[in-house]
């Protein structure tokens, strides 16, 4: 597991205006992100709750369900799911030989992860949303 480098990298998507939707963000971001990214949304969305949104959040792609899910987006020289810090801790193992800092996994721009992690993410996410709500 590498560290994650700080600091601010240009995101791919350039634009002069915020996107309305995804839909609007993934057609600024070139290839091969733009299609890394869709497969990501699409391993989301297959995991994600039913009433799960889709949204921009922050300038970038997000879910929500009783809150933000993750957030992912592609930057300059990889993409990035956001899906927390504590998911990104119970993860670790899976995530060995990828760029991870406390909130962000990092993963090259031509190669998504893999459908099943993501998956696996995003029922963590959404476990924890729905256990801070019973609360």
């Amino acid at each position: 597991m590498k560290k994650a480098k700080s600091g601010r990298r240009g995101s791919a998507a350039k634009r002069k205006t915020a996107p309305k939707n995804i839909d609007g963000y993934l057609v600024a971001v070139p290839e091969p992100a733009r299609s890394t990214l869709s497969k990501v949304r699409a391993a989301i969305r297959a995991a994600a709750p039913r009433e799960a949104t889709e949204t921009i959040s922050y300038g970038i792609p997000a879910f929500r369900y009783k809150g933000v899910l993750v957030w992912f987006a592609a930057f300059s020289d990889h993409c990035s799911l956001f899906p927390t810090a504590a998911v990104i801790e119970v993860c670790k193992k899976d995530l060995k030989g990828l760029s991870i800092s406390k909130g962000t996994i990092q993963f090259p721009i031509d190669k998504p992860l893999p459908g099943a992690l993501i998956k696996k993410i995003v029922k963590l996410r959404v476990a924890q949303v729905e256990s801070k709500q019973r609360r």
